[in-house]
């Protein structure tokens, strides 16, 4: 992580495209915003985007904006992301989701730094600073289809990876202390985290990530008159639940909601981060399954 925060801060100083590749909760947006706050661009506007979270046939006039009658229920000019990002940022977070024909365009911006509206003939210049983030493999979504070679090595000129929080070791303690001391300043209380809870930090997977280990201090923060205790696992093995054969082994005792995130994530993973095919094999909406993925 400290070799992560020296390039962070070094990459920041430049406009280079960045690309963040790390799992869901690992805090990909919260990367983002601190290079465009330590940038010379932080007086202009950070704006995020879900890829995922736009339906295909609206993503072009989301990025780009589009002019009066320029569809069915264009009724008037609109400025997409890419103008209200104009001086400052924008984060392109799940690229690997985006549309290949959207891509083709979004590689045209980069390349040349201008857009045109959608129905419009005006080119428009983008001072833009652009940042992507993915939670799947770049190579694995480019062997899937679902990322283009060239955009993928435009947007890598600068990538980062963000360790999972499995990996991260004693920063799983360091984090739980500083949510639960968040907590403490906001309340004006003096609530501490147990043995228990110390012991669950250091020895669950945390497949949510650091997501998931904020969510269950708050969680435990609200149940608790004293001293915290996490409702997680106790040891998960090796700290990893899901097989190399597609099989997922449960320690008894897990909570219910925690089995189901996992066998999501599982699936997700085995999917490639599909998720069409992941809601369609769970037997769940897409809008379900990204509700449960951003779950707190």
């Amino acid at each position: 992580m400290e070799a992560l925060y020296r390039q962070i801060q070094r990459v920041s100083l430049t406009d280079a495209t960045v690309l963040i590749e790390g799992e869901s909760g690992t805090g990909k947006e919260l990367i983002a915003q601190t290079i465009h706050q330590l940038s010379q661009r932080a007086s202009g506007n950070f704006v995020a985007i879900n890829c995922a979270a736009i339906a295909p046939q609206l993503i072009e006039a989301a990025l780009f904006g589009h002019e009066k009658g320029s569809f069915t229920g264009a009724f008037r000019q609109h400025t997409g992301y890419f103008e209200h990002a104009c001086d400052g940022t924008l984060f392109l977070d799940e690229i690997t989701d985006m549309p290949a024909e959207m891509q083709v365009k979004l590689l045209r911006v980069l390349e040349c730094g201008r857009f045109y509206r959608v129905g419009g003939s005006a080119e428009i210049a983008s001072n833009v600073r652009l940042i992507a983030a993915t939670n799947r493999s770049l190579q694995e979504a480019v062997n899937a289809g679902s990322l283009r070679q060239d955009l993928m090595y435009r947007l890598a000129v600068f990538p980062l990876r963000v360790p999972p929080l499995r990996e991260r070791g004693p920063d799983r303690d360091l984090l739980a202390r500083h949510f639960l001391h968040e907590l403490n300043l906001q309340a004006g209380t003096d609530k501490t985290l147990s043995k228990n809870a110390l012991d669950r930090v250091k020895n669950y997977a945390w497949p949510g990530n650091v997501r998931e280990l904020k969510n269950q201090v708050y969680r435990a923060y609200i149940l608790a008159t004293d001293a915290l205790t996490l409702d997680v696992p106790a040891h998960t093995g090796s700290n990893k639940t899901r097989l190399a054969d597609g099989t997922i082994h449960f320690t008894v005792g897990m909570p219910l909601a925690a089995a189901q995130r996992e066998m999501l994530l599982a699936t997700l993973q085995h999917c490639s981060g599909n998720k069409e095919l992941t809601a369609r094999i769970l037997g769940i909406s897409l809008k379900t399954l990204y509700n449960k993925i951003k779950e707190r």
